[in-house]
């Protein structure tokens, strides 16, 4: 029998409230020494809320609560030497480099200077940030960022380890590295609690805290909960190309409750004790194939809060209702083209001689790890930085030479939000109907019909820097969209947001596909990338592969073995390294 852990973290009845926000709602649970409690649940949750809590940075209106065995209302001073607290927007001085950033916050737990040297270059091994300690934190990519956060965090060796999405804007690669420093830590005793709004990381966690709204919905293993989809999860094989067509009609069916693509196929999970007879006439008519597929915890967290959104998006079909006819030559016309693409930042490479070709009405994947180069490429293709050397194209326009008229036609939701937060939300929605040239009737009429299709109208005289991650993305998106352009360009849109929120995204920018719209994304969620028509996957500025999701992962694959989007997004970076590390060997 496995002895029992000991408590790390007691709740008992414990709720706070801002103003009339019930942001916890009488939570209870113990998290326990050696363990990994995920702390899941969507945007405005209140896992942000219940980890300062812990943390001793908030109080409790009502409840009892004990972390580290303390009080953290009463006892927070003693507190501090037990908790190491990472939030969402950790604190390190950017203008410093990772050595001096380690040095202030050991100096700030009091650390005595006589363990600095031993402390820090444990924690670079351990990070494997060694080879960069006179970096500054500002130029790290957002995997070193997030490493060096969890060094300063866990500098004081802290019995309780609080961590707020982590994850959060951090490629497949780095995010392993995370996992195996976590690892490390729970092997050694210490409880470890990850909030998060992917289901993948969850899935992962010993146990799960689940949260929507202030309350706590489900505490326990995650395969507890997935145990409850057994039966009702389904693959579905779509012949020919119209996967994005059935996904959308199976999700407007009453006994579907999700549904997502998975390459060329599509995964569906049926509603609890619905007769399907609705989803087998819609796939005998479209030739389709379903067969059982084993459920996963993201499944289940989904049917667990009702189900996602149906599968019509009102934009798109606005936008099909007022479509005008595609140019003839746009079928075989690139819309997007990359001809020997080159950008340097002084000796430094950000994108090496990268050359691709995109249709009209296709989703097109830029993957790659952190520093790849893939903002800098998305960057060329707007028009917002000029190549070294080479050709952007859009929309047969050279943007290093494109008019304003030209990159009107163009949509750009950017990585860190194209917001101006000294402007009300309808300010950034006047704003950039005006910079895409809408004026009178038609802006007005267009700026309306955001505020609806998005459902922004509670937020309109909020600042976006108040606004809730998923609506700040919904505001973004909008932005982007005002003016209807043939090219939209998503830079990591739904980084941070929670699974509903990610579909309700996707169902919009498939609508959108379907009016002949083309979508270039850049994400580090890997199940997002199985939306796409073809990926392309960039390490160190070079093209390295380019093909459909599904061919990737079968280039790869070991025999008989299916890998997800995301173990094969590792083994090609894996295999990209072995081949550099082998050519500098043999120079």
């Amino acid at each position: 029998m496995t002895p029992a852990r000991a408590a790390a973290v007691s709740l008992d009845g414990v709720s706070r409230q801002f103003g009339p926000v019930k942001a916890l709602q009488g939570i209870t649970g113990t998290l326990h020494a050696g363990e990994l409690t995920g702390l899941v649940g969507p945007d405005g949750a209140g896992k942000t809320t219940l980890m300062r809590l812990m943390a001793g940075l908030l109080r409790a209106d009502a409840g009892q609560l004990r972390v580290a065995g303390l009080d953290p209302a009463s006892e927070g001073e003693a507190l501090a030497d037990r908790v190491g607290y990472m939030p969402q927007r950790f604190g390190l001085y950017e203008e410093l480099s990772v050595a001096e950033n380690l040095r202030l916050y050991a100096e700030l737990r009091g650390i005595d200077a006589a363990h600095h040297d031993s402390l820090f270059a444990q924690l670079l091994s351990f990070t494997r940030l060694a080879p960069f300690t006179e970096r500054r934190a500002g130029q790290l990519s957002g995997g070193m960022k997030q490493k060096l956060g969890l060094a300063c965090a866990i500098m004081a060796r802290p019995q309780v380890l609080l961590l707020d999405e982590p994850g959060v804007g951090v490629d497949p690669v780095s995010r392993q590295d995370l996992w195996r420093m976590v690892q490390a830590l729970t092997d050694e005793g210490m409880a470890v609690v990850w909030a998060t709004a992917y289901l993948d990381e969850a899935e992962r966690c010993q146990r799960v805290l689940l949260l929507n709204e202030g309350q706590l919905l489900f505490a326990g293993a995650p395969g507890e909960l997935t145990a409850g989809l057994q039966g009702r999860t389904l693959r579905v094989a779509v012949p020919g190309t119209d996967r994005r067509a059935l996904l959308r009609e199976a999700l407007d069916l009453p006994s579907v409750g999700d549904g997502v693509i998975q390459g060329a196929a599509l995964r569906l999970v049926l509603r609890a004790d619905a007769a399907d007879d609705d989803l087998r006439r819609l796939l005998a008519r479209h030739h389709a194939q379903a067969s059982a597929a084993p459920p996963r915890f993201e499944d289940a967290f989904v049917d667990l809060l009702g189900g996602g959104p149906g599968g019509t998006s009102p934009l798109a079909a606005r936008l099909t209702d007022k479509a005008t006819p595609s140019p003839k030559d746009e079928a075989t016309t690139p819309v997007v083209e990359c001809v020997h693409l080159t950008r340097r930042f002084g000796d430094f490479v950000a994108t090496d001689d990268v050359g691709f070709a995109v249709q009209a009405g296709e989703i097109f994947g830029l993957l790659g790890p952190n520093g790849a180069g893939k903002s800098t490429t998305f960057k060329m293709l707007c028009g917002l930085l000029r190549p070294s050397s080479g050709r952007a194209l859009v929309a047969g326009h050279d943007l290093a030479s494109a008019g304003e008229a030209a990159k009107r036609q163009l949509g750009y939701m950017a990585q860190k939000f194209s917001l101006y937060g000294l402007l009300s939300v309808t300010q950034n929605l006047a704003f950039s109907a005006g910079v895409y040239g809408l004026t009178g009737a038609t802006k007005a009429e267009r700026i309306a019909e955001m505020i609806e299709v998005f459902h922004l109208a509670p937020y309109l005289s909020r600042s976006p820097d108040a606004l809730p991650l998923g609506i700040k993305q919904r505001l973004a998106l909008a932005c982007a969209l005002m003016h209807r352009p043939r090219v939209l360009f998503l830079d990591e849109p739904t980084s941070g947001v929670d699974p509903t929120t990610r579909r309700e995204f996707w169902t919009h920018i498939n609508g959108l596909v379907q009016t002949g719209v083309t979508v270039m994304v850049t994400t580090h969620f890997m199940d997002e990338a199985e939306y796409c028509d073809r990926v392309a996957l960039m390490v160190r500025g070079r093209l390295i592969a380019l093909d459909a999701p599904d061919a990737l992962k079968a280039a790869v694959a070991e025999p008989g073995e299916q890998p997800s989007m995301e173990a094969a997004f590792i083994r090609f970076i894996e295999r990209e390294d072995r081949a550099d590390s082998a050519m500098a060997a043999t120079t």
